[in-house]
């Protein structure tokens, strides 16, 4: 570590702010001079006695002292009602009997036996981002939730990421990264296999699902309820279908099997969705999208399972290539960059093609290009931007090398800096070309829906979310959010958007915020409605249901009820942690050191947490550290040397697993788990704050580790701070630049790439200027943690004091003054830095500065520079207890204590003594299991509750002008729905249940399902769905078209009835429900076309009315043969169409 030589000058300049000097020198050492001054007797400390208890029995002892605040086992005594101003010598704290530790239910050895160091707490800590996270049982910030996965360690996930859900009203489905999987929702309050159940490390406390055979990563799935299936798009380019009722035709111990499948693209399938006229659409990257059509798929499925090779030929070879017909002379009209997204309106029957920057509206009925145009609502008659993009990014580095040659010509360590910066910008750089990437466009769309009144939503990664019309006209913009939107879901006449800072936010449908809240501590990259829930999916692959009244009343009635019910699904455990750290002073340790610091300390430990300082510090290696987070490179061999070493002396093959680490520059820390523990710890992100050289440069800076504990969160910070004895503002300056910018790697594992279906805007920063967010999330990381521990080469020194002084003090083993003169103690107790964090007593000499390879205390430095010794090596931690001697419970989750503090001075191979630190910490968590049971026996049994679900189940009165329509060649009909209701709006959605097709010699008539309720060709239905305000009527318009096709497809149909040649008769189904009803009615309307007028009367008087169930025989919205009047209603449990 760096030091200077203090003249008489800047020596007279910092005496000033010494509140107390020395008594003179005389025939007496300082020691005796300070011993001679009076004092409490227990105030006096040596090395031998720092262990022993300062209270006798259990009555509190209070003293003189300039310390500051003492605690025993996680609490603390506070000053009351004064400010840190008013700390000084006269002032009481006091001291206390540490409270025993509680047992753990889990069985684990009694810890009554630990006793407890006394600590000293910083002051400030209750204000702004030092104040304590608020934690209780039932989250009070948000509504309460179905956790139907609870959060699962994301080491557990490997190769099983959830990246989607979808929603029937009686089923989940999840696309994950082997296969699918699908719960019940009658079992959705069921217990889990428990850990060592049958399930899967990770699903232990997970709901009652079922899970497919092994396949390919799913990117995308799609309901459909008219065929009962669920499609799924692959990794792999393949296109599935699933069977909705998969539980009552498979063995449910075995993984159930496809239905269907063929290989739709060479690339990933990233969406697929079904349009109104029944095809299928599909995109992939490079631009490319693909129709495969209604009639092929009804034909592939008759066929029987035996012969799938055949059913996907058939699908495969109906396949049209949307991209080639709109390619002239070698020019295409939309863009090659990716197709992430597709949407059906169902209102004007088109798709919407969703590329990064840019839109392409089909027309669903003839397949036709109907308009393309970027995100500014720009038309655009090509959208290739790659040369431009490229050709501007080498302007910009053309420019970047002229500028930096006309910098003049600065001092010497101003030329360093940019010697250094110039290294890592060419690193950086070097790096960027390689990679052939480019910044990202905070513009680019990560989201689009639907509203209910037809209006199109998108949302971009700046957190701007847009509202479009059928047309492609952007009609306004709104932003509640700084984050990046990634995932948008309507239900009734709300609009639910999921960010990447793991918020959820409803809008009404003209974009005004209703409510929000945190969702997930994660990225929700996907969210589904079905069932009375809105199901939101996070990056680490939990799933948690959220009642569609949320928030309203029947909120405060189930967090009410499930608090009372905390005692049974408590639980508490508890562990020990040590926290090591040592200045290596670019040097390298005897194996007999590392056993000296840590290996002779862990046999009762659960987590090892250490910190190195200066492990590399050459400024080649600087400017590397500086590029790293760009070039993806972690760590150096010096610093794998260290873990490796560290691993030997943990015995890290039986005893203990690595986590993982984190170096920037000569800064290391690293992470070892007992494996006896490993089940519980996990979620392992990483963090680097640099604050050297204008805080660019790692030389100074804090890396750091994030972990789950017990479902806790705990945050390990290894620190190196400015350097000198007059640098402590700069001191205080690093540590609160590193408490509040240090944000943790999210949605990532150190074993695996980031979470499947991540965003890769689900990185992004925060932006605190949002006045619209609540001031939780405000909070740095590490605020929102329920344990931070600061450790490592903090730099502050003993002020105003001299050498011999300090060496005198040493000698003797007391260091009550020493801790007087102690510039952070000092800091602390002024709330100036660590802000409400603690300390345990220091009991040991100084760990600066030390000649290496000097044993004892004489190895202080006595060269001619005489630096002073001083304590720069510390640990400091702080928990959940706001006040003292909390009690470990879900209100206070994490309670710990200091049992060891200590340096171990035997260590000699660097110029700094490596310290240590034990922890003791009792972590009160959640059987999430148990408390979803609770939950649903609450649900069952609560009056009030069932009396609010029933609400949610009616539907508002309303009827349909008639129940018949006969059409000629291009006739038009229009038909009017009325809301009855005065107080609720409605919403429609017009599904087409079946199509009968009869041939002019008068044969019987030939059934055809329409998939997924899709339209006929010949049919024009205007709008297809829509909002109906309360008291108030809507038009409808339905148009016959003579549609003749000719795409390569209808090569299929030339053994089957030819449409223009036969009368065709459909049933129109206007599914209606309320605003917030969880429940649908329908109405019926049939709809008859002849080609002539006369036959077609003939079918009006005689003809029996033939009507088709679904491929696989659902009966659903199926119309009576006797229907009386159109206005009659008939409840359906199903939603409108997925």
């Amino acid at each position: 570590m760096d030091s200077v030589v203090i003249d008489a000058d800047e020596r007279e300049a910092l005496s000033s702010l010494v509140p107390s000097h020395p008594p003179p020198r005389k025939t007496h050492s300082y020691v005796e001079q300070y011993e001679q001054k009076p004092h409490h007797p227990i105030r006096k400390y040596s090395l031998d006695e720092g262990s022993r208890s300062v209270t006798s029995d259990s009555e509190p002892v209070y003293f003189d002292s300039s310390d500051g605040e003492f605690s025993g086992e996680g609490g603390v005594t506070v000053v009351s009602g004064r400010t840190s101003s008013e700390r000084g010598n006269g002032e009481d704290y006091g001291f206390v009997t540490p409270p025993s530790k509680p047992t753990s239910n889990r069985g684990e050895v009694r810890q009554d036996d630990i006793e407890s160091l006394p600590e000293f707490m910083g002051a400030g800590g209750g204000v702004d981002v030092f104040k304590v996270p608020v934690r209780a049982a039932v989250n009070p910030g948000r509504p309460p939730c179905l956790e139907l996965r609870p959060h699962p360690l994301r080491e557990t996930q490997t190769g099983k990421f959830l990246r989607n859900i979808a929603c029937t009203e009686n089923q989940l489905w999840a696309g994950q990264e082997n296969g699918v999987r699908f719960w019940n929702l009658e079992e959705a309050y069921g217990v889990g296999c428990g850990v060592g159940g049958q399930a899967r490390r990770g699903d232990e406390d997970t709901a009652p699902f079922h899970e497919s055979a092994t396949t390919s990563p799913t990117l995308c799935l799609l309901i459909d309820h008219g065929n009962r299936l669920v499609w799924s798009g692959h990794k792999d380019g393949k296109i599935r279908a699933w069977l909705m009722d998969q539980s009552s035709t498979a063995d449910d111990s075995k993984p159930f099997k496809e239905r269907l499948s063929w290989q739709a693209h060479r690339g990933p399938v990233n969406y697929i969705v079904i349009s109104s006229y029944g095809d299928m659409w599909s995109c992939s990257d490079g631009g490319l999208i693909k129709i495969w059509t209604l009639d092929s798929l009804e034909k592939s499925l008759v066929l029987k399972p035996a012969e799938k090779h055949m059913a996907a030929l058939l699908v495969e070879r109906s396949g049209i290539d949307l991209r080639s017909q709109v390619t002239f002379n070698g020019t295409c009209s939309i863009s090659s960059s990716d197709v992430k997204y597709l949407l059906v309106d169902t209102v004007r029957a088109k798709v919407w093609a969703v590329q990064y920057l840019s839109f392409s509206i089909w027309n669903a009925q003839n397949k036709e290009l109907v308009k393309v145009f970027n995100i500014d609502g720009q038309v655009e008659n090509r959208v290739e931007l790659q040369e431009t993009k490229g050709q501007q990014v080498e302007e910009a580095k053309v420019k970047f090398f002229s500028s930096s040659k006309k910098e003049k010509s600065q001092g010497f360590l101003q030329r360093s800096r940019h010697a250094i910066m110039g290294a890592a910008g060419a690193v950086r750089r070097a790096a960027t070309r390689s990679a052939g990437a480019f910044a990202e466009d905070t513009r680019k769309i990560e989201a689009i829906a639907i509203a209910a009144d037809g209006s199109i939503w998108t949302g971009s990664m700046n957190g701007l979310i847009a509202q479009w019309d059928g047309n492609g006209n952007r009609l306004r913009e709104v932003n509640h959010h700084q984050q990046a939107v990634l995932c948008f879901c309507t239900f009734g006449d709300r609009i639910y958007v999921g960010y990447s800072s793991g918020y959820i936010q409803i809008l009404d449908l003209g974009g005004k915020l209703i409510a929000s809240w945190v969702s997930h501590n994660e990225p929700v990259i996907k969210l589904a409605a079905g069932g009375g829930f809105i199901f939101s999916l996070a990056t680490h692959g939990g799933v948690r249901g959220w009642y569609v009244t949320s928030p309203g009343p029947l909120d405060s009635v189930i967090r009410t009820e499930l608090s009372q019910k905390e005692i049974t699904y408590g639980r508490q455990d508890s562990v020990k942690l040590l926290i090591g750290t040592w200045n290596v002073g670019e040097g390298r340790a005897s194996r007999g050191a590392l056993m000296s610091w840590i290996g002779s300390a862990v046999s009762d430990v659960g987590i090892v947490a250490i910190g190195l300082q200066e492990v590399d510090m050459g400024a080649g290696f600087l400017a590397m550290s500086t590029a790293k987070e760009t070039v993806g490179v972690e760590g150096s061999a010096v610093g794998q040397w260290w873990l490796d070493s560290i691993g030997n002396a943990l015995d890290e093959r039986n005893t203990f697993e690595r986590m993982g680490s984190r170096q920037l520059a000569g800064l290391l820390i690293s992470l070892w788990v007992r494996r006896d523990i490993r089940t519980h710890v996990g979620d392992l992100d990483v963090a680097a704050v640099p604050c050297g050289f204008g805080r660019a440069i790692g030389n100074k800076g804090g890396v750091g580790l994030r972990i789950r504990v017990y479902d806790r969160i705990m945050c390990f910070v290894n620190c190196h701070l400015a350097a000198h004895l007059e640098a402590v503002t700069r001191r205080n300056a690093d540590f609160n630049h590193i408490y509040r910018s240090m944000v943790f790697s999210r949605g990532q594992s150190v074993y695996t790439a980031a979470a499947a279906g991540g965003s890769t805007s689900a990185q992004a920063l925060k932006n605190n200027n949002n006045t619209n967010i609540s001031t939780e999330e405000e909070k740095s990381d590490l605020a929102a943690a329920d344990m931070v521990a600061f450790f490592g080469d903090f730099n502050y020194r003993l002020f105003g004091i001299t050498y011999d002084e300090a060496r005198d003090f040493i000698s003797h083993r007391s260091f009550d003054w020493l801790r007087e003169k102690d510039q952070l103690r000092a800091e602390m107790n002024e709330g100036k830095v660590f802000q409400g964090m603690r300390e345990a007593l220091i009991t040991f000499p100084p760990t600066y500065k030390f000649e290496k390879n000097k044993p004892g205390l004489g190895g202080y430095d006595s060269g001619e520079k005489k630096r002073i010794p001083a304590w720069c090596d510390r640990v400091i931690y702080r928990d959940n207890q706001s006040s003292p001697f909390s009690d470990c419970n879900l209100q206070c989750p994490v309670v710990m204590s200091t049992v060891m503090y200590e340096a171990c001075m035997d260590v000699t191979e660097s110029d700094h003594k490596p310290v240590r630190c034990k922890l003791h910490a009792n972590i009160a968590h959640t059987d999430k299991s148990v408390r979803r049971q609770e939950l649903g026996k609450i649900i069952k049994s609560n009056e009030k509750l069932r009396s609010m679900f029933e609400e949610l189940k009616s539907v508002p009165k309303t009827s349909v002008s008639t129940n018949n329509i006969l059409l000629q060649s291009q006739d038009t009909f229009i038909f009017t729905i009325t809301n009855f209701s005065n107080s609720s709006r409605v919403i429609f959605n017009i599904v087409c249940k079946g199509q009968t097709l009869a041939r002019d010699d008068g044969e019987g008539p030939e059934n055809h399902s329409r998939g997924t309720f899709g339209l006929p060709r010949w049919l024009e239905v205007s709008p297809g769905a829509g909002i109906i305000k309360a008291d108030a009527s809507l038009q409808v318009k339905v148009h016959h078209e003579d549609f003749h096709s000719d795409d390569s497809a209808d090569s299929i149909q030339q053994n089957s009835l030819s449409e223009d040649t036969c009368h065709k008769e459909v049933t129109l189904m206007i599914i209606v429900q309320g605003s917030c009803s969880t429940k649908t009615t329908s109405h019926s309307i049939k709809v008859r076309h002849c080609a002539s007028a006369a036959k077609s009367l003939s079918l009006v008087h005689s003809k029996t009315t033939s009507m088709t169930k679904s491929l696989e025989g659902s009966s659903r919205y199926q119309t009576e043969s006797n229907r009386g009047a159109s206005n009659r209603h008939r409840t359906d449990d199903s939603s409108r169409r997925g």
